[in-house]
């Protein structure tokens, strides 16, 4: 066989095992794309985002857009030629897997993580907005989850009312953890609680919880890997009763990120005129009950995502902004709040037309 011959078909044929291993051979990568935008002011699937009874509403206009990101499946194997792909594409971002499913953890686990998160976020939502309006919104700390396996399992319950650690009165959820850890591990705690069913029959009836409990725990230690403290195997979280109902309608949608949209959509509902003037503003960040505003992850998606479908204006947690403005999408202003207050603020500015203040991210 000739000598250019050869080489060509040598050629050939390392040219089809690259392509085939770049087909074949999977890689510990997931791809992120920009998602679906929602109005939290109008519809989705043919039902209102908010709903709100008991409390009068006004009308609205514009758009105040919560954001998602797309991300392929915890079982989705990646091959070497989608991530090179990924990487050269403008729209999309390559990561490592375990930044989307960190410690190996199922697409299961975190969809119902990501599930707990966004009822979370959407209490905290309504509970921000609320006190942005000074109305009074009952708070207690509760049982939020119990550990297989643990000393509190069959003696705590999700969604019991802990009203005092070793007789001192809790009024946070971490002052549970502060409590417990005073001690050593195989030392006795004593909790004072209202029980789940008994709180749920006191809302139901419009009525304050009276029955109390004593429950008694022994602390074993933890196994996080850090420093050895005692613990009971709990997690201690925050629950509400409002003054009137209030339902966001929103399925297939998972984490905390929607939380400062779903804030201002209430807000605007509850309070006369227009709150962005009729403007296309989008947003994210995580909301507290204090109506803190704190960062999400892929900013990047969410920013072409939100531009993608019109938005004009972008709210931006501050922790965010530097890696939002890396590369902003043209005719999008990113707009860096810290609070929900950040918030209204630029909201009022932009209705007014007056933006030349409004504070916008620069990149680092």
């Amino acid at each position: 066989m000739p000598r250019r011959t050869a080489t060509m078909l040598a050629s050939t044929l390392m040219l089809i095992a690259l392509l085939c291993a770049g087909v074949f051979i999977p890689v510990p990568y997931s791809e992120m794309s920009p998602g679906p935008t929602v109005n939290t002011l109008g519809d989705h699937d043919g039902e209102p985002v908010l709903q709100i009874d008991g409390r009068r509403t006004y009308p609205t206009d514009g758009h105040l857009n919560m954001t998602t990101v797309r991300v392929t499946s915890a079982d989705y194997r990646m091959n070497l030629a989608e991530a090179v792909y990924g990487w050269l594409a403008d729209d999309n971002k390559v990561v490592p897997r375990e930044t989307l499913y960190p410690d190996g953890k199922t697409e299961e686990e975190s969809t119902q993580e990501n599930a707990e998160e966004f009822s979370q976020s959407q209490e905290s939502a309504k509970v921000a907005a609320l006190r942005e309006l000074d109305v009074p919104v009952k708070s207690w700390v509760i049982v939020s989850t119990v550990v297989k396996g643990s000393p509190s399992e069959g003696a705590l319950h999700a969604g019991d009312v802990i009203k005092a650690v070793d007789g001192t009165a809790v009024k946070d959820p971490a002052d549970v953890a502060e409590l417990v850890t005073e001690h050593e591990p195989g030392q006795d705690v004593v909790f004072t609680i209202v029980p789940a069913k008994e709180q749920a029959a006191a809302e139901k009836e419009n009525r304050t919880a009276t029955k109390t409990e004593t429950v008694t725990i022994t602390t074993t230690t933890s196994d996080d890997g850090g420093e050895k403290r005692a613990v009971v195997g709990i997690s201690a979280g925050t629950d509400h009763t409002f003054p009137f109902t209030i339902d966001i309608k929103l399925a297939d949608v998972g984490g905390p990120s929607a939380g400062l949209m779903f804030a201002l959509g209430i807000y605007d509902k509850l309070t006369p005129g227009s709150l962005t003037g009729g403007a296309f503003v989008a947003g994210t960040g995580t909301i507290d009950d204090d109506g803190r505003v704190g960062p999400i992850g892929g900013i990047e998606m969410k920013t072409v995502g939100a531009r993608d479908k019109g938005a004009r204006y972008f709210l931006t947690p501050a922790d965010n902004c530097a890696a939002a403005a890396e590369d902003t999408p043209e005719g999008l202003t990113l707009v860096k709040v810290n609070t929900i207050d950040d918030a209204l603020g630029a909201l009022k500015d932009i209705r007014s037309g007056d933006t030349a203040g409004l504070p916008t991210c620069t990149a680092s």
